[in-house]
């Protein structure tokens, strides 16, 4: 979950031309379809035909305290029989539907598609079923790290009111699995990018013999959401030096960063910025010469890459990323300073704040500690109503012991490989793959082929 950064354009892509099945058909080592309760509706999905859409309803409280049922999109593609059994392919957010992705997503994983039947859905409160936060969206739209105003934060958790603690990740796994019965399969190999490598590993946990395989693209950290972003802020100067030397700069744009930190006050804008305009552009070619200017106290160049960022990355529809789901899951799942959700409201802004007196510049550099304290997931849950969370994995719990492949792009701001650490001892002999000139999404977005081969590879092995 946590550096959950999704764009709305990575949805956007080619077609696949892939005959397709029956929803029901079971795959390889399948139990009995329909076990949890089926998917209805089949047709020919109306965005791309190839594909074959159907319905599957899940309890909105799945411990059944809190009656209603929600209908989650399905589509499949593939003909059976599929030898290695179904392929889940899990989207980023919290927030983005899946469904949408069928076509790019099939795409890049063609060439095993032979051996898989792929399966997407549209994870609860989003897609046609999303979240509406009108004032939420518009202040954030696709990015987790837009500053908000405080306004739009009450009204959203106003209306989604008690229910909005039914929309968090063990929610969305527990819909996971009753697809999976649905299917009429046994165990899932799973796909997921950014988001979806948390919700991918979290399945994992919850259901250890039910997993075939993992591919974790753009990997969060295992345990949730850093609410201080504590390895994207580091990771910034490593990445935009990488980023100068690869386009011929001559200046540090680390430096001129932490030099416009220190004058303008606006790291959390920039870091927000930043993480957007790598879907721009990998290279992040001309932010050394605006970092620059802005340093030496010109910053009309830093306000256009501002508006351009807002406009051509950030701006989201609720259906295509949904800040009201994105802002539930986050709530629900991640840790604070203050604690959880469940920690009443007073004293959490005095916990914020004694820790950022906490910060060392090493943590920040080039950023300031007001930056960590200052990204808009961690201010929306900072005035989000207190409700109960789900109960955190242990942490010594480790992931069980199947195939594990990490993707990353060395230019990944978002998600950055760093974060690939923590994975050696939570994962049994993971296979680590960095993508030379890649960002976020490496699967569906890098130029270089590396990732989706390496992919290729690991779930034909």
């Amino acid at each position: 979950m946590t550096r959950t950064r999704g764009h709305a354009a990575a949805l956007a892509g080619a077609a696949a031309v892939i005959a397709a099945t029956t929803l029901a058909a079971p795959t390889a080592g399948a139990e009995a379809a329909g076990a949890g309760g089926g998917i209805t509706g089949q047709a020919p999905c109306p965005e791309a035909p190839e594909f074959l859409c159907g319905t599957l309803a899940v309890p909105l409280d799945h411990s059944g305290a809190t009656p209603g049922t929600l209908r989650l999109r399905v589509a499949v593609t593939r003909t059976t029989p599929a030898p290695r059994g179904d392929l889940l392919f899990l989207t980023g957010g919290p927030g983005q539907p899946g469904i949408p992705a069928m076509r790019r997503t099939a795409g890049s994983l063609e060439p095993v598609l032979k051996d898989y039947r792929l399966v997407m859905f549209d994870q609860r409160g989003t897609g046609l079923g999303a979240l509406q936060c009108p004032g939420l969206q518009e202040d954030m739209g696709s990015s987790d790290l837009a500053v908000p105003r405080r306004r739009s934060v009450t009204d959203c958790a106003a209306a989604l009111g008690p229910d909005a603690r039914h929309y968090s990740t063990a929610d969305t796994v527990a819909d996971i699995d009753l697809l999976r019965r649905a299917l009429g399969a046994r165990r899932l190999t799973l796909d997921g990018v950014s988001y979806g490598t948390f919700t991918a590993q979290r399945y994992a946990l919850a259901h250890p013999t039910r997993v075939a395989r993992l591919v974790l693209d753009s990997v969060t950290p295992r345990r949730g959401m850093d609410p201080l972003d504590l390895a994207a802020l580091p990771a910034t100067a490593r990445i935009l030096r990488d980023a100068c030397r690869a386009t011929g700069c001559t200046t540090d744009p680390a430096a001129d960063l932490a030099a416009t930190v220190r004058r303008y006050g606006n790291g959390a804008q920039i870091l927000s910025t930043l993480t957007g305009y790598e879907f721009i552009d990998p290279d992040y070619g001309g932010i050394p010469e605006i970092l620059h200017e802005a340093a030496a106290g010109t910053p009309a160049k830093l306000q256009d890459l501002f508006d351009l960022v807002h406009r051509e990355v950030d701006t989201a529809t609720a259906g295509e990323l949904s800040q009201g789901l994105h802002s539930a899951t986050v709530c629900a799942d991640s840790h604070f300073p203050w604690g959880t959700t469940d920690t009443p409201l007073e004293g959490r802004a005095a916990a914020l704040e004694r820790t950022r007196r906490h910060l060392t510049p090493e943590q920040t550099w080039p950023y300031d500690p007001r930056t960590a304290t200052g990204l808009g997931s961690l201010l929306v849950c900072l005035d989000w109503p207190r409700q109960p969370v789900p109960p955190t994995p242990p942490d010594h719990r480790r992931l069980p012991d199947v195939p594990v492949l990490l993707l990353g792009g060395d230019r990944d701001l978002a998600t950055p490989y760093e974060l690939m650490d923590e994975y050696t001892e939570f994962a049994h002999h993971p296979r680590r793959v960095i993508v030379p000139g890649a960002a976020h999404s490496v699967q569906n977005r890098a130029e270089n082929p590396a990732g989706r081969e390496a992919v290729h590879a690991f779930l034909l092995q």
